[in-house]
C-alpha cells in the first residue's frame, strides 16, 4: 500500500499485490488497486481492473507533465463521483 495523494478533499492510495512467499507459486493475474478517498463527502471508490488501469494511465501522464493541484483535484471529483460507499474506519 503507498499513498500517492493527499490533500484537504482527497486521499488516494496505491494497493498493490503481495509478493508471493517463497516457494509459493506467482500469482497468475497480479491485481493491483487505488483507493480514492473524497474527504468532503466521507465515501471512498476502489478502483480495479480496466478503471486502475485507466487511472494509471493518468497518473502517468501526470509524471510526464507535471498537473496543477487543481488539475489534480478536478480529474479525483471525476472519480469520486463513483463514491457510493461510506468511509468506515475499522
Amino acid at each position: 500500500m503507498q499513498m500517492l495523494y493527499d490533500s484537504d478533499s482527497f486521499v488516494v492510495v496505491h494497493m498493490q499485490a503481495n509478493e508471493p512467499a517463497e516457494g509459493d507459486p506467482p500469482p497468475r493475474i497480479v491485481r493491483h488497486g487505488f483507493e480514492i478517498v473524497d474527504k468532503r463527502t466521507n465515501k471512498e471508490v476502489y478502483l480495479d481492473g480496466s478503471w486502475a488501469e485507466a487511472f494509471q494511465r493518468q497518473i502517468n501522464a501526470w509524471q510526464l507533465n507535471t498537473p496543477t493541484q487543481e488539475e489534480v483535484e478536478e480529474t479525483l471529483d471525476g472519480y469520486a463521483e463513483l463514491a457510493q460507499n461510506p468511509l468506515v474506519m475499522h
